[in-house]
């Protein structure tokens, strides 16, 4: 994709200081994908974390007037500083509201681009820990979540795209033993009308097909395994299946993920975290991505996490970050000519 068709840049987000997304961003500089971003990092840890890498680095601050391709070796970057010194590898509660600030500063400028406003034309995020996070008092369960309540969405949904796969979740970042109280009926029906809207105004498919996995295993073996499909899931399934909707019936999620399966489908809808992404990520693990739903703003990120063990050393793998950049922007071309 060229500049001239994808005016306005995305904004990335440089994650967990002490972690790789640093790396990530500095690599950058060093690929020439034609689509415009802007890094919303603290430039002196950039700086840093290039001169750990061996690469030459040269920063220009963002503005409207400068909004066009850079050089090579260049990034241009809204900076948000630091809270502490930051030392690769090694996690700092300190800088939380650091990260956050940068999420703020993203989703501030991607509002109301989709109404012919706004600066960025979708976000971009390198991973954030979130464990460090509520070690400094912030109640954090995750960019999905964040990034909904942020935004205002109701109802925020996480797929990852890798593989040939699309994994979509009901539940996301909750402990298993919750799972199966968190599903009701109202927040299956919001999932499966949120997937099938994105499907079709920013993935281009007219008549998405979704495949559901049941909770239990067999899907519950007909109320012997358990009654989730039987009193939740089927009757949501059925009333969206009456009203046009392509919607599976809840399938054993062991034999779902097979090949002569999977091509009857354009999304899974898995109702936990590791149901599905386990299965996905062993497909796709460097090149995945994950993609927010449900949000009126484009934001797809990384499929792994911090890798704190591996910042600063040069060995961190910048693809995943490459595939979702090129993600996002095909996702904001698709929103653009649907809504045209």
């Amino acid at each position: 994709m060229n500049v001239a068709s994808h005016p306005a840049p995305l904004a990335i987000t440089a994650g967990e200081p002490a972690g790789i997304g640093p790396d990530l961003c500095v690599q950058l500089s060093q690929v020439s994908s034609g689509i415009p971003f802007v890094v919303i990092a603290d430039k002196k840890l950039l700086l840093q974390r290039a001169e750990l890498l061996g690469m030459e680095l040269l920063i220009r601050d963002y503005s409207a007037s400068n909004e066009g391709a850079v050089q090579p070796n260049s990034l241009r970057v809204i900076h948000v500083p630091l809270v502490a010194e930051c030392q690769p590898g090694v996690l700092n509660p300190a800088n939380s509201e650091y990260v956050l600030a940068t999420l703020r500063r993203a989703v501030q400028g991607c509002q109301g681009y989709a109404q012919g406003q706004g600066e960025f034309s979708g976000m971009v995020t390198a991973p954030v820990h979130k464990g460090i996070i509520n070690e400094a008092g912030i109640t954090f369960t995750g960019h999905t979540e964040f990034l909904a309540e942020l935004t205002g969405a109701m109802q925020a949904v996480m797929m990852l795209v890798g593989g040939g796969m699309r994994v979509a979740l009901v539940t996301t970042h909750l402990p298993l033993k919750d799972v199966a109280a968190a599903i009701d009926s109202p927040l299956l029906e919001n999932v499966l009308r949120i997937i099938q809207r994105d499907l079709q105004g920013r993935f281009g498919i007219p008549h998405p097909r979704i495949l559901v996995a049941g909770l239990n295993p067999h899907a519950g073996e007909g109320g012997h395994l358990g009654r989730e499909e039987i009193e939740v899931m089927i009757p949501v399934l059925d009333r969206l299946r009456a009203e046009g909707m392509d919607v599976s019936a809840p399938l054993p999620a062991d034999t779902l993920f097979t090949p002569h399966i999977l091509a009857q489908s354009d999304c899974v809808l898995s109702m936990y975290h590791d149901q599905g992404l386990p299965v996905l990520k062993h497909a796709s693990f460097g090149l995945g991505v994950n993609v927010t739903l449900g949000l009126p703003i484009i934001r797809t990120s990384v499929d792994h996490g911090t890798a704190l063990d591996l910042a600063g050393t040069g060995k961190a793998d910048g693809r995943s970050m490459l595939e979702a950049i090129k993600l996002a922007a095909e996702l904001v071309q698709c929103e653009t000519m649907y809504r045209a």
